[in-house]
């Protein structure tokens, strides 16, 4: 090091050797992948159910005669928002496809910066209402997840009930480990000391929310599975079976 400062050539990204490209392409493959299942699951209508087990796309399940298409569409863009407008899924996907920047040490794409104030990138300050909308999704899930419990031959524990009930858990703890949440928990409050109730459930959630990128990838992952489960029993591809 002489003191200066570094300079890239001309069209030169990094300096980097290391492959520093790989997590924003798996970032990328992994999303693109997801939002196609998702498109599809959505379009294909069938499959979604089978006994007490509905498919977490599903849910909660509403049947509108005025409505002609899948009635998947009516519930998947409150998830679809929650994640799109997520602090950490934003960081993800900002860097992933829009290179801003990809990598630390990493040259950025752009040219100018307007923060979040233009379309589409405006309507991420809506992040705290499809919050309050997911909690009400993740409650039909939870309910869902009992009544899998319950067939007509009495009480049952499947494969399929453990995969339903995993994957509320999951989203429970992706959904509550937020950083809206944990605004609303503590972040209005002058002195912490005036309400212990309210300030120990902010420290449970500021613990939760360091590992928030984990419960948004895993929880991603559970709502596949849970489907591609639920799917395969339906189709016959695939047995479930009775622990008790």
């Amino acid at each position: 090091m002489n003191g200066k400062p570094e300079t890239l050539a001309v069209g030169q990204l990094t300096e980097r050797k290391d492959a520093w490209w790989l997590e924003p392409l798996l970032t990328v493959v992994v999303l693109v992948s997801f939002g196609i299942y998702a498109l599809y699951v959505a379009l294909v209508n069938r499959n979604y159910e089978w006994g007490p087990y509905l498919s977490p796309f599903y849910s909660p399940y509403i049947q509108a005669s005025w409505w002609p298409f899948s009635p998947a569409f009516l519930v998947l863009w409150v998830p679809l928002g929650f994640r799109a407008t997520c602090y950490y899924y934003r960081k993800a996907y900002y860097r992933a496809f829009f290179w801003d920047p990809p990598a630390c040490a990493v040259s950025e794409l752009r040219k100018s910066y307007s923060g979040e104030r233009k379309f589409p990138f405006v309507l991420n300050n809506l992040h705290r209402f499809f919050w309050y909308l997911s909690v009400i999704v993740v409650a039909f899930l939870a309910y869902d997840a009992i009544k899998a419990f319950f067939w007509q031959d009495g009480f049952h524990v499947g494969v399929g009930t453990l995969v339903m009930v995993a994957n509320v858990v999951l989203l429970g703890y992706y959904t509550f480990s937020c950083h809206a949440f944990r605004h609303l928990a503590g972040g209005c409050m002058d002195c912490m000391s005036q309400n212990k109730t309210r300030y120990g459930l902010w420290k449970w959630i500021s613990h939760q929310n360091e590992r928030h990128a984990l419960w948004a990838w895993v929880s991603m992952f559970g709502v596949a599975l849970t489907d591609v489960y639920i799917r395969l029993v339906a189709t016959g591809h695939l047995t479930d079976l009775r622990i008790f």
